[in-house]
């Protein structure tokens, strides 16, 4: 049995009655009660452990319903985030700098999480100026879903030239000559931009679980303490599951996951379930590391493709025979499943499917679900509820609701997604941010979102009848989450016998002025009762350090979300003691079997 531990003096919000508590007692990895600090605390037994909250706010753990964790931890400490970096001038100086550390055959990247309208410039970078800071060193530069930029090396380094061919849904974009300009342009889906992302040398193994603990460590930095993660383009069952399985294997996940598994073969998916229903279990592992069900891709025919930078793409007409035999697969075994679907039009054609298999295979209590769904109508929101459904909805629009607001107008992006109306007629709803290369992983830019109706560049959105109470905002990235993975009865609330995971906030989130939501961080993280996380006046309470990143890895000089109090001691924080040589010798190249990628023309969400 563990040792007891109170927590008091605080702020506690329990999603539960009543909704505020001064102290919680937690034991065995569970919350074992709430209450006033004095009853709590004279109760206490001789070897109780006490921790004095000093009246920070404390909310139950974080959970993401739709990221990309797994395939984001193995390339964590490659990446060069621009999330939350204010101006350009700023990315471009960090861009420099890490250009100078780099050593060959590696590249710089920055793989998402930003967009230009949150520089004060209100613009992205040229190639012209990438080039200017790197003319020897490889770049590559991914905007959401709709563009790569590379500079100079970068084309050489993966082989493009004027002979090169456009791949099937892409452009390489070319001078008057024919020579490529360095600019790939995602058109009709972004196959190009991973593929050729794919391309890129790629951490050792045990670099890898160092990347993946550093990942974790930052969103246990942000408070978060479960994530679901999606699958996604590229993250082959069970090869691209070893390194998650082998942390959890040695104790050192301080993350939930729940994952779903995505096709990776286009007209072999109905091969790829098969092989997965029948030779794994659903719900495998336990409550720290654990198979969710199937998606988010469950045919290349049904998927969507979401870039407002161009016109909404019209799905193949093989879409419902290849959907319904997946759909019937799913349904006998009962795996849930969760599907890719921006846009109305899409979502109108996958909920005929599921009616269809519905009626011979019922799907009540399935615990199947939507993901984005930015665009669902009334209707069709009614139709999901009637067969069980949820909606998982992310920031997407966050960072590109100005393209979506140029392409369709003001008006159509007041409901995008509709929110309010999807909770008014009773879906199960979760939030979260589809991190890492579109959006952010930080959540509190996506609870800024809900609550506010901006876009992190401060375009106003959505008006009342959109926008989330604080409270509602926190239920939907806790308790709202944890359908999602069938998990409601353990988290998702500080209540007695739920999961003891927790975060104690910098500043009070039901307070603070709504463009501050952004930059709330937690100062103590707790998962099962453990702390993963601990700053500031908890800093006494934080968990040994992890291993070194390389010291070259840009996260180990700027870390991961930007954090202007701490950016330049950010090396201190992550550690970089080892040496530019041994990154060489454990990089390596990972090419495709063709120019295009690995034997696959699908792109990756």
């Amino acid at each position: 049995m563990s040792q007891k531990t109170i927590y008091h003096n605080g702020k506690i919000a329990t999603n539960s009655t009543p909704y505020f508590a001064e102290a919680m007692a937690v034991e065995d990895g569970k919350v074992l009660a709430t209450g006033t600090s004095s009853n709590l605390l004279q109760n206490r037994e001789a070897d109780t452990k006490l921790v004095n909250l000093g009246g920070h706010t404390v909310i139950p753990g974080l959970n993401d319903s739709h990221m990309h964790v797994i395939r984001g931890g193995l390339h964590y400490n490659l990446e060069l985030r621009w999330d939350g970096v204010p101006s350009l001038a700023d990315a471009m100086r960090m861009l420099k700098e890490q250009v100078l550390r780099t050593p060959a055959p590696q590249w710089v990247r920055v793989v998402g999480g930003w967009t230009e309208f949150q520089f004060a410039e209100r613009r992205m970078p040229t190639l012209e100026e990438i080039n200017k800071v790197a003319p020897d060193t490889p770049v590559f530069v991914l905007h959401l879903y709709d563009r790569a930029m590379l500079n100079a090396a970068a084309l050489r380094a993966v082989g493009y030239t004027k002979d090169t061919p456009d791949p099937p849904g892409g452009e390489i974009q070319r001078d008057k000559y024919g020579t490529p300009t360095g600019m790939l342009i995602a058109r009709p889906n972004a196959s190009i931009l991973y593929s050729t992302l794919a391309k890129g040398p790629v951490l050792g193994y045990e670099d890898q679980l160092i990347s993946t603990r550093h990942f974790m460590r930052e969103l246990n930095r942000l408070g978060i303490t479960s994530v679901i993660d999606a699958g996604g383009g590229f993250q082959n069952y069970p090869d691209d599951y070893k390194v998650i399985e082998d942390l959890h294997k040695r104790g050192q996940m301080t993350l939930r996951v729940a994952y779903n598994l995505y096709t990776q073969h286009p007209k072999h998916e109905i091969e790829d379930f098969r092989k997965w229903t029948s030779s794994a279990s659903l719900y495998q592992g336990d409550h720290t590391l654990r198979l969710n069900g199937a998606g988010e891709n469950l045919v290349f025919a049904g998927a969507d493709f979401e870039d407002f930078v161009q016109p909404r793409p019209d799905l193949d007409q093989t879409l419902e025979t290849q959907l319904e035999s997946v759909v019937r697969l799913l349904a006998e075994k009962r795996w849930p499943f969760r599907l890719h679907a921006t846009y109305n039009e899409s979502i109108e054609r996958f909920l005929n499917v599921f009616e269809k298999v519905d009626r011979d295979i019922p799907f009540k209590g399935l615990h199947w679900c939507f993901d984005h769904a930015e665009t669902i109508s009334d209707r069709n929101i009614d139709r999901t509820v009637a067969l069980g459904g949820g909606i998982a909805v992310q920031h997407r629009m966050a960072f590109q609701g100005e393209y979506f607001v140029k392409r369709y107008g003001a008006e159509a992006a007041k409901r995008t997604p509709p929110v309010r109306r999807m909770l008014e007629m009773g879906a199960h709803v979760g939030a979260g941010t589809d991190a890492t290369r579109v959006a952010s992983f930080n959540p509190y830019v996506s609870l800024y979102w809900l609550v506010s109706g901006r876009t992190v560049g401060g375009t106003q959105l959505y008006g009342g009848e959109n926008r989330m109470s604080r409270e509602e905002a926190l239920r939907l990235y806790t308790q709202g989450s944890s359908w999602f993975s069938a998990e409601e009865d353990v988290k998702g609330s500080l209540s007695p016998g739920q999961l003891a995971d927790f975060a104690v906030l910098t500043s009070d989130f039901f307070s603070v002025p709504e463009q501050e939501i952004k930059d709330l961080q937690s100062v103590l993280t707790v998962v099962g009762g453990e702390v993963v996380y601990a700053s500031e006046d908890f800093s006494q309470l934080t968990p040994p350090p992890l291993p070194a990143a390389l010291d070259w890895a840009p996260t180990a000089h700027y870390g991961g979300y930007y954090n202007p109090v701490s950016h330049v001691g950010a090396a201190m924080h992550y550690g970089c003691s080892r040496h530019h040589a041994s990154a060489a010798s454990r990089g390596h190249e990972r090419l495709g079997e063709s120019l295009w990628g690995l034997g696959c023309d699908c792109f990756a969400f």
